[in-house]
């Protein structure tokens, strides 16, 4: 199965957000090349909130190009198998953390946001994962910074995309 393919399903079979999820899969409908940053108008991402529900707090990376505190994640590659399969690869890469597993039932929520120029659009599927107990994040080239923060400190350096992603994550856990 395509990565298009499995994006097409993991939207159909998500069941949040409705106008938001349709509008995700009009714009597949009508962009083949959808999944992949080549798309100008607009194209699919993948993120993951690294969360450790033990001791009440999220990993967070200060992106290096927005400059603005976020959970893990980006753009699709030819390898990626699936939608999960490229968060979890995302938030590995980025937090260094070996072991992160996916917390079930799918995408925790949907947030499509703006981006600069060529392309304009992220339509990102963001998932969370789990990190195993003692474990220790390690700073990408793509992050300025790298930290845990608490959960009731989230709304205090995060915008509200992450704000909401964490309460359906907490929701969900």
């Amino acid at each position: 199965m395509s990565l298009y393919d499995d994006a097409v399903l993991v939207l159909k079979g998500y069941e949040d957000q409705e106008e938001l999820r349709q509008a995700y899969l009009d714009h597949l409908a009508a962009h083949p090349d959808g999944m992949w940053k080549a798309c100008h108008a607009g194209h699919v991402t993948a993120s993951a909130l690294v969360v450790d529900p033990s001791r009440g707090r999220v990993l967070l990376t200060l992106h290096r190009k927005l400059e603005m505190w976020l959970q893990m994640g980006g753009h699709c590659e030819p390898e990626d198998t699936s939608l999960q399969a490229a968060a979890l690869r995302e938030a590995t890469e980025e937090s260094g953390i070996a072991g992160l597993t996916l917390l079930p039932g799918g995408p925790v929520r949907l947030d499509r946001h703006p981006i600069p120029a060529p392309c304009h659009c992220h339509f990102d599927v963001q998932y969370a994962v789990v990190a195993p107990p003692g474990a220790v994040q390690e700073i990408s080239d793509e992050s300025l910074d790298l930290r845990w923060f608490a959960y009731d400190e989230v709304a205090d350096v995060a915008d509200e995309s992450v704000v909401r992603l964490l309460a359906a994550t907490r929701a969900r856990l």
